[in-house]
């Protein structure tokens, strides 16, 4: 099941479901966990993103881990649950695909933001 992904290794994105869903300041604004993607796992549909869905692994003592015991690290979360965060609004958006006259007058596929228009990819 591979899902067609709308993020990139190195875009910043908001939580938007599961345990670090948005919740509500008290002046009643939702605040985001927000992360940078580290990998992606495009055949699983899923991404790894930097600080969001910790878990425990617990690991024997190895060569390079010669103290072994509990480490804490990213879990992968799936594509589904996030979104892109607006490089103008820092609010969640939509991506959007579409042409722009590239090097050498020729055509090239960009990712940009519904809510503000602006261009995700460099």
């Amino acid at each position: 099941m591979s899902a067609k992904m709308h993020i990139k290794k190195g875009d910043t994105v908001l939580v938007m479901r599961g345990k670090e869903a948005p919740t509500f300041d008290a002046d009643g604004k939702k605040v985001f966990t927000k992360g940078r993607v580290i990998k992606v796992l495009a055949k699983e549909g899923r991404v790894v993103v930097e600080g969001v869905n910790m878990v425990k692994r617990h690991s024997r003592p190895t060569q390079t881990n010669p103290q072994g015991g509990i480490i804490e690290k990213e879990a992968p979360i799936h594509v589904s649950n996030l979104m892109i965060e607006d490089p103008k609004t820092k609010q969640p958006t939509r991506v959007g695909y579409k042409f722009v006259d590239g090097k050498n007058g020729e055509q090239r596929k960009v990712r940009f933001a519904k809510k503000s228009g602006e261009i995700l990819d460099k």
